[in-house]
């Protein structure tokens, strides 16, 4: 296709002047706008258009003439194949500022905020200390490459080709060793990968779950059939692996808050937890879909479950249970969530989507009383454990959706009985596509005095606190949490108060 004088595999001289949601630069050529994969605010670039549209274009970074002051050396070498870490490249500072606008823009432009209130009740953003080897899971498809090879790692850029990778500069150091030991096995026993072409081959995934504050790890094979051959000797292989103390990269970066105000540069120092296998497990899935895991878990070897700690609180986390990625940000996510609360010990909390229960454990610290709703069965099990694992008592959970089971407590004339489980305070941190929209009419029926959102997509959190706000709700409080380092997905946490008029 083309445009004008502007065609597909033409090569431009752009100049990189904002980024796009997706971590992408733009430029204009000529007047002519272009996304350019890979490349960073401030650049001048010589790109190759990959696609020509009528009003714009998108290409890739063929070489870098002036870089910009933002630009960094990657760490990883597959920085630009892999679809994970859009904006390696990005100095981390830039990254965190880039994700502040991100946000702000979206509350702006889709929830039509005005920039005066944003000023005024938005936070800085909270950066990590340190944005490498924050993950606490990872699943790695398993294939072969082009040669016919056995290949693990993760999916190029938009596509189900495999990058061989098995160390990740996000995950958790262990991963590289478990990985080569699979491999290992696999090899050594004829073991086959899955072919999503035609839907044969066995091992399709390795999971891998790290609780960074127990050491414990897990790792789960998932599988295209009834079990592996060769079981003890792939157990026995992974029990052996001992693992050095765990390292990882520390010291000052721009745009972090710490409490020494040190500026250092990155060192290396021991985390002190003594990482070792604690479970080993096959997820059965013979499903011809992209659905990564299956319903049924076979343990092999160790426990059901693996434990980690955030904040003090102990979490039981299964296979499938959905837990954080990065604990040591959702400390201060979570945190954040219950000074935004307001709560007094007198209060009444609802958690509309409460997985494992990890913001109602965190809410019921502080709370009378909370309720948490959640539509899978399996979160509900393990909130339940989690809430009798740390003996925390005043909460209860419910399966179901929350615009359902939230109204079967409250009929809108209280009873005594209803008045104690009205909600004062209603949390909710919804999947990325955001709030059901019956249920936010059920939160704006119910008229607690105040409500939380935790959000990880900023562009649905805006819509639903424009239909939040005009039911008669203000913002009063917001911040980003920066949860995934060197990609364009942020966190954010907004509190809002019921009017009174």
């Amino acid at each position: 296709m083309e445009h004008g004088q502007h065609r597909k595999n033409d090569i431009v001289t752009v100049t990189i002047e904002d980024i796009g949601n997706d971590g992408e630069g733009i430029g204009k050529c000529d007047g002519y706008t272009l996304f350019v994969k890979d490349a960073v605010i401030g650049d001048t670039v010589e790109a190759r258009i990959t696609k020509c549209k009528k009003n714009y274009g998108y290409a890739r970074v063929e070489k870098v003439v002036t870089p910009s002051s933002f630009r960094v050396e990657p760490e990883c070498r597959f920085h630009r194949q892999c679809g994970g870490c859009q904006i390696q490249a990005m100095s981390y500072e830039r990254q965190l500022a880039y994700k502040s606008d991100k946000v702000r823009n979206n509350l702006m432009r889709i929830g039509g905020f005005p920039a005066e209130l944003l000023d005024r009740i938005m936070e800085p953003v909270v950066g990590m200390e340190v944005p490498w080897h924050y993950r606490n899971k990872a699943q790695f498809p398993v294939g072969y490459d082009k040669a016919g090879n056995l290949v693990v790692g993760f999916y190029a850029g938009r596509t189900h080709d495999i990058i061989a990778n098995t160390d990740c500069a996000l995950g958790a150091p262990e991963n590289r060793v478990i990985l080569e030991t699979v491999l290992a096995y696999m090899c050594e026993n004829g073991v086959s990968a899955y072919r999503e072409c035609d839907g044969t081959g066995l091992v399709r995934h390795v999971l891998i779950r790290t609780g960074l504050a127990t050491g414990e790890i897990m790792v789960c094979l998932v599988i295209n059939g009834k079990g592996l051959p060769a079981e003890e000797e792939l157990v026995e292989k992974l029990r052996g692996l001992v693992f050095e103390d765990s390292v990882t990269k520390t010291g000052k970066l721009p745009g972090t808050e710490y409490e020494d105000g040190k500026a250092e540069k990155l060192q290396i120092k021991k985390t002190g937890c003594n990482r070792h296998m604690a479970s080993i497990s096959v997820s059965v899935n013979r499903e011809r879909t992209n659905v990564i895991m299956g319903q049924e878990i076979r343990v092999l070897w160790g426990k059901e479950s693996i434990r980690d700690t955030i904040s003090g609180l102990e979490f039981s986390i299964s296979p499938l249970s959905f837990y954080q990625v990065n604990p040591g940000q959702t400390e201060r996510l979570y945190g954040l969530a219950l000074a935004y609360a307001g709560l007094t010990g007198s209060e009444t909390v609802w958690d509309l989507y409460c997985g494992i229960g990890t913001i109602s454990l965190f809410m019921a610290r502080q709370a009378k009383k909370v309720y948490g709703i959640e539509v899978v069965p399996q979160a509900i099990r393990d909130a339940r454990e989690n809430a009798r694992i740390n003996g925390i008592e005043n909460v209860e959970f419910y399966v179901g959706k929350a615009e359902e089971v939230l109204p079967e407590f409250y009929a809108g004339e209280e009873t005594p009985e209803e008045e104690k489980r009205h909600p004062d305070v209603i949390v909710v941190d919804p999947p990325r596509k955001g709030c059901d929209e019956k249920c936010l009419e059920t939160m704006l029926a119910m008229r607690p005095e105040r409500i939380v959102y935790v959000s990880c997509d900023s562009a649905t959190l805006a819509r639903d606190l424009r239909v939040l706000c005009d039911g008669g709700y203000e913002l009063k409080r917001g911040r980003v949490v920066d949860q995934f380092g060197h990609t364009v997905h942020t966190e954010c946490v907004v509190g809002m108060q019921r009017k009174h008029m």
